[in-house]
């Protein structure tokens, strides 16, 4: 029943919502108009009343204007698109798959998702570079560091290659003197307003060997999710001395907020209450 309920809000009230959204963000695109970045935000935050999840924000995120960050996140679940695009304005880096889903594919585009082939090393200065092109006109670009999903649990090891997008080390190409990088540590915590426990976590969680569509109808069903989204302290690039120190700093500084989240450590403020 309570699926059905949520199903016909998306349907009702989401997809008309997208199809008037779709040609003003596409324009705004075209001419590199700000709403380009306004319009997600506004959608994601009217995606997770649908969906029934609930965004608590902690930290604030480092986005200015007229600079760029890069913002280094664990990846849990296909949920964290959402609860990060409620929570800051920012675009995507996923992987090439991504772009040929139906539907999805559509969605990533009008965000302005960047598309990567992680598995070919010999396009990752290429990749890193559009990643440049990026940050260098000022957005806020979310890098899943960890590469794939996880289970919730535990945090995956960091990849370094793409973080030499910031221009990091000796003799490495500077994106912007003003491009920070910003660890942010996802965490989903409840479930119907009880915490959750490792078992509970595959609620939300969705690790690469569940399909797509029954985990959506999971969460349509269960719906009532509590998320944290924790924005940590910016990270001077200059202070690290190549990008494997980067992203081990980033890993430690996302493991450090993951773990105080878990244990309680943390105030957990509602998005709204934020604001």
């Amino acid at each position: 029943m309570i699926r059905r309920i949520r199903l016909a809000l998306v349907i009702g009230i989401l997809v008309p919502m997208t199809a008037v959204l779709l040609p003003i963000q596409i324009a705004a695109i075209r001419a590199g108009h700000p709403l380009r970045r306004r319009l997600p935000h506004v959608w994601h935050r009217v995606a997770t009343r649908m969906l029934g999840l609930r965004v608590n924000v902690i930290g604030r995120p480092a986005i200015h204007e007229s600079a760029g960050v890069l913002i280094a996140s664990n990846h849990v679940s296909w949920l964290d698109i959402v609860a990060l695009g409620a929570a800051a304005p920012v675009s995507y880096v996923a992987k090439h798959e991504v772009g040929g889903w139906p539907g999805v594919s559509i969605l990533a585009k009008l965000q302005e998702t960047l598309f990567i082939e992680r598995e070919r090393r010999g396009k990752v200065g290429e990749q890193a570079g559009q990643i440049r092109e990026r940050l260098a006109r000022g957005d806020a670009i979310v890098l899943f560091a960890e590469g794939t999903t996880s289970d919730g649990n535990f945090l995956l090891p960091f990849k370094s290659a793409l973080f030499g997008a910031v221009g990091v080390g000796p003799g490495s190409e500077v994106a912007h003197e003003s491009v920070r990088v910003q660890p942010v540590a996802i965490v989903y915590t409840h479930l119907h307003g009880v915490p959750m426990g490792r078992f509970d976590r595959p609620v939300a969680a969705w690790p690469g060997d569940v399909e797509l569509g029954p985990h959506v109808a999971g969460v349509l069903e269960a719906g009532a999710i509590d998320v944290v989204v924790c924005f940590g302290e910016p990270i001077v690039v200059g202070d690290m001395a190549n990008r494997k120190a980067l992203a081990a700093a980033c890993e430690h500084a996302v493991r450090e907020m993951a773990s105080g989240v878990l244990r309680g450590r943390e105030p957990l403020l509602t998005d709204d209450e934020k604001r």
